[in-house]
């Protein structure tokens, strides 16, 4: 407790706190030393804590009474002039069951709410381990939220405090386990009071474990993982732009890494953590790059090997797969993880033009020759797919775009609209939409992506000025 909440309590005529039907409260356990004979009390025991109930609203109508009901009490008491505290373990303000009264009350009342040290930060204390360390970000979890939802959060972030355990560890521990953060976790009950128990939360019986008590991922910087047995290669992508598009699994396996490998200019979307290793190179020197990771991994370093968009869609998967298929690499593991890629993002942010059929084609020719990128245009355009057009044009590439709007015009409507999308998801971010007849071809370059329409591709301006492109899902 703080000084001021000792003196708020010596001075306050009543003591509310919240109890469950047991009659217990931890809050007032707290404050017993500093409460006097001739306090009154007011004991707000919940009708209901995680049973069912027959309320015609269900479990929050039926809390929701209470809360009416408790602050209805309260005011009795203001109304009679006298001074109330009410009684919040930790903070007020954090999960805590005060909040209902605040909302309630505070717009009618004087009020002063004293902060209390959290159960987070008690936790950290007890463990005698920091929390956050530099730019490490932590985020507060409550172990009340899907499995699946808890799995996302925990491998995105770099440290964390699941709250609310209890009936919901199993599911905690699981979700732990998935993300790849339980040999990280740790376990603390009941910080700083009688009952306090603290370990690893990998070895904690289910069966023992409390309401009050919490689970710990703590700074990595101040907590480093022991060094692997075995080396690894994970090949990621960083989507069209950066973090804003980078899944939980993805940011998981670059928090993870020892070193990143990779073209500089994806490297620099990635966010820079200490201790770890970062090797830029041309965006030409993909089997170099790939064999270098793979080296690395063989010395039992983990290694990310960080490609843009999708690393299966024109980009470092398949470098990377195809060294690792050499004999000397075989016993490297290598994964691969999903990425959001150029032609989805570019799609959303024109509206649903990929929404029926559609083919992905390449237009640089640096490995494979024109004559096959046109073989493939011409087959796609005559099946009346949508097209996705990446890589069409370089400083050294120049001509592709204007060879393949010619083509497409003696199969396609001159006007079949266009998406031009440059630098989808970043600063220069430009998405217009066009005619296939209107297509200018010095306006297109390596970092813009083409989405041309099939027969059935609409475009309509919309009351804002703006043009959506969609294609139907039926077809004819």
């Amino acid at each position: 407790m703080t000084l001021r909440a000792a003196q708020i309590i010596a001075d306050a005529d009543v003591i509310a706190y919240h109890c469950a039907r047991h009659g217990r409260s931890i809050a007032r356990s707290i404050a017993a030393p500093h409460l006097r004979p001739d306090h009154i009390e007011e004991r707000l025991m919940y009708p209901i804590t995680v049973e069912t109930t027959d309320h015609p609203g269900g479990y929050r109508g039926a809390l929701d009474d209470f809360y009416e009901q408790a602050a209805a009490r309260l005011a009795e008491h203001l109304d009679a002039g006298r001074t109330v505290a009410v009684l919040a373990e930790g903070d007020p303000f954090f999960y805590g069951s005060y909040q209902h009264m605040h909302k309630r009350l505070a717009h009618r009342y004087p009020t002063e709410v004293i902060p209390g040290v959290t159960s987070i930060s008690a936790a950290a204390a007890r463990l005698g381990t920091p929390l956050c360390e530099a730019e490490e970000v932590l985020t507060v979890i409550p172990g009340t939220l899907p499995e699946e939802e808890l799995a996302a959060r925990l491998a995105a972030t770099d440290s964390a405090v699941v709250m609310k355990l209890g009936r919901t560890f199993p599911a905690v521990r699981r979700a732990m386990e998935t993300s790849g953060r339980l040999d990280e976790a740790r376990y603390v009950e009941r910080a700083t009071m009688s009952g306090e128990r603290t370990g690893e939360l990998a070895g904690i019986d289910p069966e023992s474990v409390p309401y009050f008590s919490v689970a710990v991922v703590p700074s990595r910087i101040a907590n480093p993982r022991p060094v692997p047995d075995t080396g690894e290669v994970v090949v990621v992508g960083t989507g069209p732009a950066g973090p804003l598009w980078l899944t939980p699994e993805t940011r998981r396996a670059l928090a993870d890494a020892d070193e990143l490998v990779g073209y500089t200019t994806y490297l620099d979307r990635v966010p820079a953590r200490p201790g770890q290793i970062r090797h830029g190179s041309d965006n030409k020197v993909e089997s170099e790059r790939a064999e270098f990771a793979l080296d690395l991994a063989r010395r039992g370093r983990r290694v990310a090997v960080v490609s843009g968009g999708d690393p299966g869609v024109f980009a470092m998967a398949t470098a990377v797969l195809e060294v690792a298929s050499q004999e000397e690499y075989r016993d490297v593991p290598v994964r691969v993880l999903p990425g959001l890629t150029a032609a989805n993002a570019a799609a959303a942010k024109a509206g649903a033009p990929l929404g029926h059929d559609y083919a992905v084609v390449s237009l640089s020719d640096r490995l494979k020759p024109w004559d096959v990128i046109a073989e493939r245009l011409r087959a796609a355009a005559s099946a009346d797919l949508v097209l996705a057009l990446y890589n069409p044009g370089s400083k050294s590439r120049t001509h592709q775009v204007a060879a393949a709007r010619d083509l497409l015009l003696g199969i396609r409507s001159p006007e079949t609209p266009v998406v031009v999308a440059r630098d989808v998801g970043g600063p220069e971010e430009s998405v217009r939409v066009v005619t296939l007849k209107t297509l200018e071809p010095s306006e297109v370059d390596m970092r813009t992506l083409l989405l041309i329409g099939s027969s059935q591709t609409r475009a309509v301006e919309r009351g804002d000025g703006r043009t959506i492109t969609w294609t139907p899902r039926r077809y004819g």
